[in-house]
């Protein structure tokens, strides 16, 4: 470093210390409490502290799955009636204007499981099993019946890019837990990432604080995590303090909240260095609980992210999401949904199993669903193959944890699963209930942008009171 290079740091750090005193004290106010200076509070007392959220992105048929319809396979190959077809909107609408399509009755065996008896698909034995601790919501219904905004509103409440995620709304509304990880972390498995990609996950006008960090679930959890041979420990502990200086003196002149940010993430980053490698090892993991996931240390797969969900929320992270592709079952809807199924029962069961085992589950929530559902009728795009359209009236959600009602089923839709029977519940609703559940009034947590107070469930959203506890 030169004499005039000295002189200029030393002159810094004087003004720095004489014209910022202030400053300095809430830097180290803001270190000390961590991500809770930045969130907005609770408004009740709290049922769950963590959100886990298993997107299954392209959109699962409930009617295979979790709604049964026995009177939909009285009509099974018979022209849909054009009263319930009247009105309505679907993508691909040429292969349903060509001629009135056939309605389809499920090729898969439903059975009652548990003391609830709870209607579940063969598909799902594991979860089955677990009949007694799983909610299953009927009769959700959705805005766009095209996957990539439809996948904005199911994490956004808006189908239209630039809002705020459900998870940042959270972070936002009630900070994090861990000092050494984000507060929102994002998980994928599949073929592709979901259609929509960052967007959903990202912090929209929110500061960029409250963002979905994606994982990896093989080597690095994040990307150039690792230093280079080159770098030392206290070399770098020296760069970030001299960064960290200058972030600090820039927002106490601008005020621009980004710093702070920036200022969080470097120091993150830093700590994630020790605590990141050691979340994605499962060595100290029994072998009993891998198997129960079905889970191969060093492998990316949606049975490693389930264990990898567990293992963030032990260490304090509000909320993680999931994403797991391939459920777009247009052309067929018999070997490619066997084989999805076959990817998620056991690691969705064995992840609210061990979460149960552990004492985590009566402060977590777990929630398993798509975009929208698929429909009553079958849709043929190749000869000898039928799959099913996307349909946004009804579909179904799984829900488990804290409280929650456990082994009911809300909401109900009509004899062929096509449209609500009872009250509608929307996604809004949905998202309303999981904020209640972390103890956020959904009408109180909201950010003013561009001139007016946003919220994550715009004007709407009402409580699930039937299946809260």
């Amino acid at each position: 470093m030169t004499l005039h290079d000295q002189l200029l740091l030393e002159r810094t750090r004087r003004h720095f210390f004489r014209d910022c005193g202030a400053g300095v004290g809430k830097m180290a106010l803001l270190s000390l409490l961590g991500e809770k200076a930045f969130a907005a509070g609770r408004h009740h007392a709290a049922r769950i502290d963590h959100v886990i959220y298993l997107f299954m992105a392209g959109a699962p048929s409930h009617l295979d799955l979790l709604d049964y319809k026995p009177e939909l396979q009285k009509w099974d190959g018979k022209p849909t009636p054009e009263s319930i077809l009247k009105g309505k909107r679907f993508a691909f609408m040429d292969s349903f204007t060509k001629e009135t399509p056939k309605l389809l009755g499920t090729r898969r065996k439903f059975e009652r499981h548990g003391r609830s008896g709870l209607w579940v698909s063969e598909l799902f034995p594991h979860l089955g099993s677990i009949a007694d601790d799983i909610a299953i919501v009927n009769s959700v219904s959705t805005e766009n019946f095209n996957h990539g905004p439809a996948k904005l509103f199911s994490n956004t409440g808006s189908v239209r890019t630039g809002r705020p995620s459900i998870g940042s709304w959270v972070t936002y509304g009630i900070g994090s837990e861990s000092k050494d990880l984000p507060g929102f972390v994002v998980l994928q498995s599949g073929n592709r990432g979901p259609r929509g990609g960052a967007a959903l996950w990202g912090s929209g006008f929110l500061p960029t604080a409250y963002q979905g960090i994606p994982f990896r679930s093989v080597g690095d959890p994040i990307l150039d995590l690792s230093n280079p041979k080159s770098i030392t420990a206290d070399d770098q502990r020296q760069t970030l303090d001299a960064i960290q200086d200058l972030n600090r003196l820039r927002h106490e002149t601008t005020g621009d909240e980004e710093i702070r940010t920036r200022i969080s993430a470097y120091e993150m980053a830093f700590r994630m260095q020790t605590s990141g490698p050691e979340l994605i090892d499962f060595a100290k993991e029994p072998r009993e609980t891998l198997d129960m996931y079905g889970a191969e240390p060093g492998k990316a797969s949606y049975a490693n992210n389930c264990l990898l969900a567990r293992r963030l929320v032990e260490r304090g992270v509000r909320f993680v999401e999931l994403y797991h592709a391939d459920w777009d079952h247009h052309d067929d809807i018999s070997k490619p949904l066997d084989t999805v199924c076959r990817e998620v029962d056991q690691p969705t069961a064995a992840l609210i199993k061990d979460l149960k085992q552990r004492g985590l589950l009566d402060r977590t929530l777990v929630l398993w669903g798509g975009e929208f559902g698929r429909t009553p009728m079958g849709e043929v795009r190749e000869k000898g193959k039928v799959g099913r359209n996307h349909h946004i009236d009804s579909y179904s959600l799984i829900m488990a944890g804290g409280g929650l009602q456990r082994g009911v089923t809300v909401g109900a839709s009509d004899e062929l699963g096509f449209s609500p029977a009872e009250e509608k519940i929307e996604v809004h609703d949905v998202h309303a209930t999981i904020l209640h559940l972390l103890g956020v009034d959904h009408m109180k947590l909201t950010f003013r942008f561009q001139g007016r107070d946003f919220r994550l469930t715009d004007i709407s959203g009402r409580l699930l009171m039937k299946l809260l506890a």
